[in-house]
């Protein structure tokens, strides 16, 4: 009778070991290449792969180390639209982390790719948004795995590279600021 109950408790331990090797500190893709452990509470960042408006190369694997301050927008948003010269502001400043918008052509209601950069090179040359790093997300492919729901949309990912937060709707500059005083 006892020889039948153990491989029922070697299989109910096993288990136990396995849920708790899950429940562990998970590395992200980043702290995992740096080798690294994480320093933020969270999910790892989808490691985007994107061009900026002039076609030069992004990823968040190059800012590996850096706290990053993420806003996804639409040009067609007028809140997006209302809160670019604050944006542009912070964008301007040393303040810790990087400030990188992302715009999604193609993708709920944004125009295309070369009619954006077009628009919003206009925009750039009436020194509005001189400061933006604006990157192009092609049909919201990052937009989806970020979860981004409407716009705006702020991310904020960690030294680490785990998305910490994201929170929908505009966030002023000292919110950002001080929401980063407490991200490593």
């Amino acid at each position: 009778m006892l020889i039948r109950k153990w491989p029922i408790a070697i299989i109910t331990l096993f288990s136990l070991l396995l849920i708790l090797a899950a429940c562990g500190n998970k590395e992200t893709a980043l702290t995992a290449q740096a080798g690294q452990t994480t320093l933020n509470k969270g999910s790892a960042a989808p490691m985007f792969d994107l061009k900026d408006l002039d076609g030069n190369k992004v990823t968040l694997a190059s800012l590996a180390g850096e706290k990053v301050y993420v806003k996804y927008w639409a040009s067609w948003c007028p809140i997006c639209l209302a809160g670019m010269d604050e944006l542009n502001t912070l964008a301007g400043q040393s303040n810790g982390f990087k400030v990188i918008t992302i715009v999604s052509p193609n993708f709920k209601g944004e125009q295309s790719s070369e009619d954006f950069v077009q628009w919003f090179k206009a925009l750039q040359a009436d020194h509005t948004g001189n400061n933006i790093k604006v990157l192009l997300d092609e049909n919201g492919t990052f937009a989806q795995k970020f979860g981004i729901r409407g716009y705006p949309t702020s991310l904020y990912i960690g030294s680490d590279g785990v998305l910490v937060n994201s929170v929908p709707g505009h966030n002023p500059n000292d919110v950002i600021k001080d929401t980063f005083k407490v991200i490593s």
